[in-house]
């Protein structure tokens, strides 16, 4: 399993060449630093684990500090913590997405090419959740030029975020109707090892209906401009035509094992607590929530005058200048950064807060509050704790018929899930999270990211058409499913 593994990840990097002395001018003119018929099998891997890492890095750099997960410490300068953002926050997102879509795009080609419906299906699936954090970060964004230069396009035009999504949705419902649940894949795969495993392509399935009722929950406001409603519903009422996850053990996931080539994305653990404190915010909800898992994400703080334990205490993210701590604060437990670990790419757990969302809104028929119950279960077991027998007693977790109560233990059930907890915030303001006295930009989330330097330097007449498009480039844009 692992040199199979290996040699998919080689593939997607490496190509073989050999000059023997009596070929002709022509033939050695021919670049063959290409694998010029590679097997559909070989793109998927590298893709998942590469993507999955991104994501991961993404959350550890950009959302643990926006959110208020934790926060650089000490630190009374510029940080995003703070809220300080500048063009290149986004870059290497930017770019790592745009670099995995182009093997996607050339997965779903081979696919074509083949014939292979479960491959094609999957490189639907995957595009649209890469594409969709991309957009949903920055706006409008390439999209149906993009990830073409074999086609001599080097300067894609930027697509609207609203044609951008409802190409998406499209792309997802071909995708559920292309899967063949009885035919396992040729290659490796690890979400759902569906070259192995019977109910692999169901997963897939599965996590392609779920991620449709993610996006469509994103642009709810939207509805009248495209059948938001009457597409959840689509999918709600027909579980057999469109399953959705069931359980934690169809979330779509990696399983890091530590064997090369599946290592952690951080690859020293002390650097993920170098300089690095838990916020205060998050630490306070696990507590109030009597979450059994305080131990698994913390670090217990420290009384600098006696040097001793105090329990779990962070620090306020955006603090005060000049702000005096008598205490060590919390720090995030180095275990979440060492093998073995899950990365989490759609948990079971969010779909359940989305039904419960839905449920609260009248949208979908069912118990807005048994949602909410399985997802905050859900959450719990997902990090392998036990889901205390009494917890729902405790009047800080119980279910009291507010869409805030129900984003916020979405936001702690998206604990290291990308950008989520971000995107969540500006759709609908939960959770209100506090200002400390030290934030930027008057105290407003972000509501983007500014276009990083490449599309302005290097695809220029287009990314000032996008500018125009979308208004402005500052990160107080608000994207087109967050406009009114």
């Amino acid at each position: 399993m692992k040199k199979t593994i290996f040699k998919y990840f080689l593939l997607a990097g490496l190509g073989i060449a050999s000059i023997s002395c009596d070929r002709t001018m022509d033939e050695i003119n021919v670049d063959n630093s290409k694998i010029l018929d590679p097997e559909v099998s070989s793109f998927l891997a590298p893709v998942q684990y590469n993507m999955a890492s991104v994501n991961y890095m993404r959350a550890n750099d950009f959302t643990f500090d926006i959110m208020q997960n934790c926060l650089d410490f000490p630190n009374e300068g510029n940080s995003l913590s703070r809220y300080y953002i500048t063009e290149n926050t986004g870059a290497g997102f930017w770019n790592n997405n745009y670099k995995w879509l182009k093997q996607i795009y050339d997965l779903r080609q081979a696919a074509i090419k083949s014939n292979d419906k479960n491959y094609e299906a999957i490189a639907l699936v995957m595009n649209a959740w890469i594409t969709s954090n991309l957009t949903d970060t920055f706006g409008d964004i390439p999209f149906t030029e993009a990830s073409r230069l074999d086609e001599g396009i080097s300067q894609p035009k930027f697509d609207t975020q609203k044609d951008i999504y409802v190409q998406l949705l499209d792309d997802l419902k071909k995708a559920n109707s292309l899967f063949v649940t009885t035919k396992p894949l040729t290659g490796t795969d690890l979400f759902y090892n569906a070259n192995n495993d019977t109910n692999g392509i169901t997963n897939w399935k599965k996590f392609c209906n779920s991620l449709s009722l993610r996006l469509l929950t994103r642009i709810l406001s939207k509805n009248g401009e495209v059948n938001v409603i009457a597409r959840i519903q689509e999918i709600i009422s027909n579980p057999t035509t469109y399953p959705i996850f069931q359980s934690n053990a169809e979330t779509a996931k990696i399983n890091i094992t530590g064997v090369s080539p599946l290592l952690p994305p951080i690859a020293r653990p002390q650097d993920f607590t170098t300089s690095r404190a838990a916020s205060s915010f998050l630490v306070e909800t696990m507590k109030a929530n009597n979450d059994p898992r305080m131990s698994m994400f913390f670090t217990q703080a420290k009384d600098l005058a006696t040097n001793t334990n105090i329990g779990y205490k962070g620090a306020p993210s955006g603090y005060s200048s000049g702000t005096v701590f008598t205490y060590q604060p919390s720090n995030m437990n180095q275990n979440l950064a060492k093998a073995p670990l899950n990365i989490l790419v759609y948990p079971y757990a969010e779909l359940q807060f989305i039904l419960s969302e839905l449920a609260w809104r009248g949208i979908i028929p069912g118990s807005a509050q048994t949602f909410y119950e399985n997802g905050v279960k859900a959450t719990i077991e997902q990090w392998g704790a036990t889901m205390p027998a009494n917890y729902f007693t405790n009047t800080n977790v119980a279910y009291n018929g507010s869409l805030d109560r129900i984003m916020l233990q979405k936001y702690v059930a998206l604990f290291f899930v990308d950008q989520q907890q971000w995107f969540e915030k500006r759709r609908t303001g939960f959770p209100v999270l506090p200002n400390n006295g030290g934030l930027l930009n008057n105290g407003l989330m972000p509501s983007r990211l500014m276009y990083p330097p490449n599309p302005r330097v290097l695809n220029t007449s287009n990314y000032q058409a996008a500018v125009q498009q979308m208004g402005g480039d500052n990160i107080n844009i608000k994207v087109w499913w967050n406009k009114p």
